[in-house]
């Protein structure tokens, strides 16, 4: 088995040639990150090599070294195209109701997000124990999601709906490892003790109140988890 970090070697002038702009080259590339992406989940990161992502796209093996100068390139490009997925929408979004009916939007926007590329995350989660550029890049992606709430809280605070004490930066941090984690435990490692609705009204309880901020009033009930699934 090649080594954990190791690139599989790439042919003759392939990593230095520019991605042909054709359209026709553009529908290439999208075929072989298509292919990846499903072969990675398939085999996994170390089990997949370039033939069988070149076989499941059906083009020809020296055409991959066109477009990626290895497997460690691919896998990149699609795992930053995840975390795009994740997080294009708006983690807290700038208007609605309620700061508490923003939460819980934003959690289920996150949870759907999640469930759609679970199978990935469990490869993701793997190849971020042992390639220091990816997780530079999962950094990048982290940043940008603690640095939106970060800056969510800190207008809660400023309106007064937040305790001042709290650091935004680490609040917003605590609060997305809680829920980054969850559903990873969920989706991932299939630890399914209570049902999906009762999860996330539970995360979104424990946000809000973590907060301090007061309760969706559009719910009955409030942010109390439901008893049932």
């Amino acid at each position: 088995m090649r080594g954990a970090a190791e690139p599989e070697g790439a042919e003759p002038g392939g990593p230095d040639a520019p991605a042909p702009l054709t359209e026709r080259g553009a529908r290439t590339r999208e075929r072989i990150m298509a292919a990846a992406r499903e072969v990675f989940e398939e085999r996994g990161f170390l089990d997949t090599r370039v033939a069988h992502i070149t076989r499941h796209a059906k083009v020809a093996y020296g055409s991959f070294y066109t477009y990626f100068p290895s497997k460690e390139a691919v896998f990149l490009e699609v795992a930053d195209g995840l975390f795009e997925d994740m997080t294009r929408h708006v983690l807290v979004p700038a208007a609605g109701p309620s700061p508490a009916a923003r939460i819980r939007h934003a959690n289920r926007a996150y949870y759907e997000a999640y469930l759609r590329n679970a199978r990935m995350m469990a490869i993701i989660e793997q190849v971020a124990t042992f390639n220091e550029e990816f997780q530079e890049m999962r950094r990048k992606h982290r940043a940008a999601l603690v640095g939106r709430s970060a800056r969510a809280i800190g207008r809660w605070q400023r309106a007064g709906l937040v305790a001042a004490d709290l650091d935004p930066e680490l609040t917003a941090r605590a609060l997305a490892a809680m829920v980054d984690h969850s559903l990873y435990l969920w989706l991932v490692q299939g630890d399914d003790p209570a049902g999906t609705e009762r999860l996330l009204d539970t995360l979104d309880a424990l946000y809000i109140r973590a907060l301090g901020l007061p309760p969706d009033p559009a719910r009955n009930g409030g942010d109390a988890p439901r008893t049932g699934r």
